[in-house]
């Protein structure tokens, strides 16, 4: 049975232990969709920090419109707090459906309680939470960030076989705490320690912020003159340290070897004129999985747990031939 549907009898009920009468029951549903009998979904997203969060957003909106799903959107500024109180603020609207990507992995339990509690079905979107309780959300639609970790890995252990010497590798991290910034650098880590010369010389987050990781970069170009590889947990902070790299004289995907996650355009651009070197794919377009997941959950079906989204990688030459048809 439907959530919506479980709050419309509860409330029906009531009515009629108040009234005595059947007659006020016709249009007693508390729900979120004032009456006109669509969908209300409440989504927290976590900000606007990349080319990748925004495509993400317009993915979520276009979808949300084609489904005739009424959409309460937050943008919760990369802020946990905000989150928080954002799905606070959907269990008051008494919305059908919460969906949300974490800002972190941690301190969740507490409102997905109260969501719960509050018979409102919650969709984890592009991150995970690390609750031990499971029951608090129907299912997780998004990436491997361990498994893209791995594949930049395996591909940089792969170029660098015949290498005699030390690779010295730096680590641009995501957003401290955040699923996708854990998983990566776990993945990556693993991978490399096939190749005992494959060496991270410096780790340190740009928050996945092209303007962050420009900064950072420019912190390790100074602190490390013999850097042989860039690992960039997204292509935005990859496009800012391309800027930092330039600057200290360094010709980006020469003399130093970019690997990026995500392969939005303006990453695959850079990929395709040879300023990085190895993208593997993150994509953002989650809106029409979500979409029909929030009918399924709000219609009382059952569904996976873990629904992983579809993705590969690129190198340079395959990122020239995907460009003309890249749609973020």
């Amino acid at each position: 049975m439907s959530t919506r549907r479980t709050r419309t009898i509860v409330a029906a009920l009531a009515t009629v232990l108040l009234a005595g009468s059947l007659a006020a029951c016709g249009n007693s549903d508390t729900g979120g969709d004032g009456g006109d009998g669509k969908i209300v979904l409440g989504f927290s997203q976590v900000g606007a920090e990349s080319g990748w969060r925004t495509a993400n957003t317009t993915s979520i909106k276009e979808a949300a419109t084609e489904a005739g799903i009424e959409l309460k959107f937050d943008d919760a500024q990369q802020k946990q707090e905000n989150q928080i109180k954002a799905i606070r603020n959907f269990i008051q609207q008494k919305v059908d459906v919460i969906a949300f990507s974490p800002v972190v992995e941690s301190g969740w339990d507490t409102v997905l309680k109260e969501a719960k509690d509050a018979g409102i079905p919650v969709i984890l979107t592009d991150r995970a939470v690390d609750s031990a309780d499971k029951s608090l959300y129907k299912t997780f639609l998004g990436s491997d960030f361990v498994k893209e970790g791995r594949l930049a890995g395996e591909w940089l252990v792969e170029q660098t076989k015949t290498a005699t010497g030390p690779v010295n590798i730096v680590e641009l991290q995501g957003t401290t705490g955040s699923a996708p910034a854990n998983d990566r650098k776990e993945g990556f880590a693993a991978a490399i320690a096939a190749n005992p010369n494959l060496k991270i010389v410096a780790s340190q987050s740009g928050d996945f912020k092209r303007a962050d990781g420009k900064q950072v970069m420019e912190q390790f170009l100074k602190a490390n003159p013999d850097i042989d590889v860039l690992f960039a947990h997204n292509d935005d902070m990859g496009l800012g340290a391309l800027e930092a790299i330039t600057a200290a004289g360094k010709v980006p995907g020469k003399d130093i070897t970019i690997i990026t996650i995500d392969a939005v355009k303006d990453g695959m651009q850079a990929l395709a004129d040879g300023k990085f070197n190895f993208i593997a794919e993150c994509s953002p377009l989650l809106g029409p999985q979500l979409m029909e997941l929030v009918k399924k959950v709000e219609a009382g079906e059952e569904v996976p747990a873990r629904i992983e989204t579809e993705e590969t990688t690129f190198t340079q030459e395959q990122a020239k031939e995907a460009l003309p048809n890249r749609k973020y």
